[in-house]
């Protein structure tokens, strides 16, 4: 049994969700497929039917507000809570169903469906069940509200923490990401080149499984309380 000390960076994609009922973008039957994401994941979509982007994302609100953690992410708050060195999940998620399992150092990468952001000011503050474009920002009044989520183009959040922590790690493990979006599927060879352990657990092999030092292959509810065992129990 190995002892919950060190420096570890998780990273979480879509298929650790995947199971809670939330679709991912690239299976057969995921969101690629049911909607053109350069009209309701761009900025450029934004601008040219604000009221149809936040369609989109007021449904995907309401289904992940509806949804529940799953036992990988009940594994994973409870790995941080006997964890006695640093403990960081990076997520490119934008549910938030690691902070409803109990998790609490996590970086939303992609922003947050529970975020509004004023497209003026640049103010946020928590998003209503229902959003509108011409919902008035609690700063400045401008009726530029969007959803506060990272869109195709734009450059993910909080960045500079994310690879001093990836140049800092001991162990790097990547939990259901694809490896098709970058920068995320460059976090592997980043953390390896500074002397981390890198561990995939995935449903299947990513695009950048060669990037790990060792693979596992499963569901995300099996393969994660079954990694998450393999920790000794520490102080408290």
């Amino acid at each position: 049994m190995k002892s919950p000390v060190g420096r570890l960076v998780i990273l979480t994609g879509a298929g650790i969700s995947a199971e809670s009922g939330l679709g991912t973008f690239r299976d057969r039957d995921g969101l690629w497929t049911r909607h053109d994401l350069s009209k309701v994941a761009t900025p450029e979509g934004f601008a040219e039917d604000p009221a149809r982007v936040h369609a989109f994302y007021n449904a995907r609100r309401a289904n992940a507000r509806a949804a529940a953690p799953n036992a990988a992410h009940l594994a994973l708050a409870a790995l941080e809570r006997r964890w006695s060195g640093d403990f960081l999940i990076v997520t490119q998620n934008v549910d938030d169903l690691h902070e409803r399992a109990g998790s609490r150092n996590v970086l939303h990468m992609h922003g947050v469906l529970e975020g509004a952001l004023c497209a003026g000011c640049g103010h946020r503050w928590p998003a209503s069940a229902v959003m509108a474009a011409d919902d008035p920002c609690p700063a400045c009044a401008a009726p530029r509200t969007r959803p506060d989520i990272v869109w195709f183009g734009e450059y993910p959040y909080q960045m500079e923490r994310i690879w001093q922590a990836l140049r800092a790690a001991d162990l790097f493990v990547a939990i259901g990401t694809s490896g098709t979006v970058y920068p995320a599927a460059a976090f592997a060879q980043d953390a390896a080149r500074a002397g981390a352990e890198c561990l995939e657990l995935n449903a299947e092999a990513s695009a950048v499984a060669s990037d790990f030092h060792a693979l596992r292959i499963g569901p995300a509810t099996r393969l994660v309380p079954e990694w998450v065992a393999e920790w000794r129990d520490g102080p408290g």
